[in-house]
């Protein structure tokens, strides 16, 4: 059942629009915002580099507030390759955890829908293993990787939906998207579902 609405909890988004569907009991919501100010999540997802380091876009808005001990922690786990994902405690965040995801380069990294699903199924993963039951992602691979947006869509949500039918622990999955643009483009695809 889809429905537009504002919640009414003050701790789920702030009053803001959202957008939810449920998938196999696991609810799955889209929001505008921030990715690294997601109060009420238990772990929020990095759109990392392969060295886990600070960046751009997602990567320097968790980093930027996390680090220096986001990076002493991830240090450890690089290098990553394109679809894996590893998790870490979140210092100076609001969450309890990062996991972190390496997406793939639209055109470069093979087969790039696969390692794109392998993101978003491996971080779920992830989630389940370490009893996260609130998740937050941002469109991973559609910045600087250059994933088309609608294609990094559809792969998202048909992951997401395929991987719930194996989540016990996991019961809420956030899109934060950065734009009011991002967030209908996700929205008209979220709707097929």
């Amino acid at each position: 059942m889809i429905s537009n609405q504002d919640f009414q909890n003050p701790q789920i988004n702030k009053n803001r629009s959202a957008m939810h569907v449920e998938f196999n009991e696991v609810m799955v919501e889209l929001i505008t915002g921030d990715i690294s100010d997601q109060t009420d999540c238990d772990a929020v997802v990095n759109a990392a580099n392969a060295q886990l380091k600070i960046g751009g876009g997602v990567a320097g808005a968790i980093h930027g507030k996390g680090d220096p001990e986001l990076e002493e922690l991830t240090r450890p786990l690089a290098p990553i390759k394109p679809g894996e994902a590893v998790i870490t405690e979140a210092p100076n965040l609001p969450n309890k955890y990062v996991i972190h995801c390496l997406g793939p380069v639209y055109g470069r990294d093979k087969p790039e829908d696969q390692l794109l699903r392998n993101c978003y199924s491996n971080a779920l993963q992830l989630a389940e293993e370490n009893r996260i039951e609130s998740i937050a992602f941002p469109a991973l691979s559609t910045g600087a990787f250059g994933y088309p947006k609608r294609e990094a869509a559809q792969i998202a949500f048909s992951a997401v939906k395929e991987k719930s039918a194996e989540l016990n622990h996991v019961k809420y999955i956030r899109f934060v998207l950065y734009s009011a643009a991002d967030y209908n483009l996700h929205l008209q695809i979220l709707k097929e579902y």
